[in-house]
């Protein structure tokens, strides 16, 4: 007895949750071939890299070997790219900056060998190649998204924020949560300068939010801007509000164009507050508070939060430093750069 044929307008009972388990192992699968293709690769570079040391080392070879090495590569695997001298010397840069063979089961293996590039030619120290490394697979950083986490020195800024996490939340959110805050924030994106007004920041901040939530880190979701909350009849509106994934909390941004005051935390515990009893959920983490301000004086920062009950952190801001006159006069205009563009294709 021939299988009844199933119609491709029907669906069999469990059969959703069956393709969607396949396509999550075939998924899966890729995934791994991939990182398996691009560890190959890695070491396969670290190697040649290390030979390229040893022999140039013990029989001082000069720079042309590496020349004559690279046409011989090139000319023997015509359809492999990656072989050129200028690469060759990248190949025993990588294996002067990782000694170690193990290097195969470290994070550098399993990015792109674009990558890896960037964490060569853009820091010097071991071990800031070791945790951009980490932060850029646990994060999926693009390669030029880690040049721009380097370039703004995320982790100089990274939980240098102040705050008072310690001794208003328990282990090990305290720590996550000071984490997940910098200090300055760098909003150079926004192409706004030093004077900018509050509303100007916040509206471009939220033009700008993919940008925005890059800068602010893993694990923020945004909510919105302008907030409107009632409490006892009068209206309140929160400048910015997020929820982060991780902490599992509510996170509520007030933007200030000036100077630090301990009065601003007043403002921003209130909202807290608010956002407690009518957003907060049972299951989520007490809702944080983010000042950011363009200025503050550390101690006095710390002396503001030392009394209260909320957790809040303070952090500064850089929007983009102007030109001297006599500079930005020299500059081209769009407009000059357009001209000179289309000449070229003409």
């Amino acid at each position: 007895m021939k299988d009844k044929p199933v119609s491709l307008t029907q669906t069999p009972e469990g059969y959703g949750d069956w393709l969607a388990e396949l396509k999550n192992r075939i998924h899966t699968a890729r995934q791994r071939a991939t990182l398996a293709v691009n560890r190959e690769l890695i070491l396969l570079y670290w190697q040649i890299g290390k030979d390229i040391l040893a022999r140039q080392n013990a029989q001082g070879w000069g720079a042309k070997v590496i020349e004559r090495l690279a046409h011989d590569l090139t000319t023997a695997f015509p359809d492999m790219k990656g072989f050129s001298s200028r690469n060759l010397k990248y190949m025993r840069a990588f294996a002067e900056a990782w000694t170690d063979e193990q290097i195969v089961q470290q994070a550098v293996a399993q990015l792109p060998w674009g990558h890896n590039l960037v964490l060569l030619t853009k820091l010097k120290k071991h071990e800031e190649r070791v945790a951009y490394a980490q932060k850029a697979l646990e994060h999926g950083w693009s390669r030029n998204v880690l040049v721009m986490q380097i370039e703004t020195g995320l982790l100089e800024r990274e939980g240098a924020a102040v705050t008072n996490f310690e001794q208003r939340l328990p282990k090990p959110q305290s720590d996550l949560a000071r984490e997940s805050l910098k200090d300055p924030y760098r909003f150079d994106f926004l192409g706004l300068t030093a004077e900018a007004q509050e509303r100007d920041i916040e509206q471009a901040l939220v033009r700008h939010v993919t940008e925005f939530l890059l800068e602010l880190g893993a694990g923020f979701a945004f909510v919105g801007k302008q907030v409107h909350l009632e409490v006892g009849g009068d209206d309140f509106f929160i400048d910015l509000l997020f929820y982060h994934l991780k902490l599992r909390c509510y996170v509520v941004i007030e933007l200030k164009t000036g100077d630090f005051k301990p009065e601003h935390l007043g403002q921003l515990g209130f909202y807290l507050t608010a956002v407690d009893r009518q957003l907060k959920a049972e299951e989520d983490q007490p809702t944080i508070g983010l000042l950011l301000c363009k200025s503050k004086n550390k101690v006095v920062a710390e002396y503001a939060l030392g009394d209260k009950t909320q957790p809040m952190g303070i952090a500064e801001y850089k929007l983009q430093e102007a030109l001297p006159e006599h500079l930005e006069s020299n500059l081209p205009s769009i407009e000059q750069i357009e001209r000179e563009l289309r000449r070229d294709k003409a």
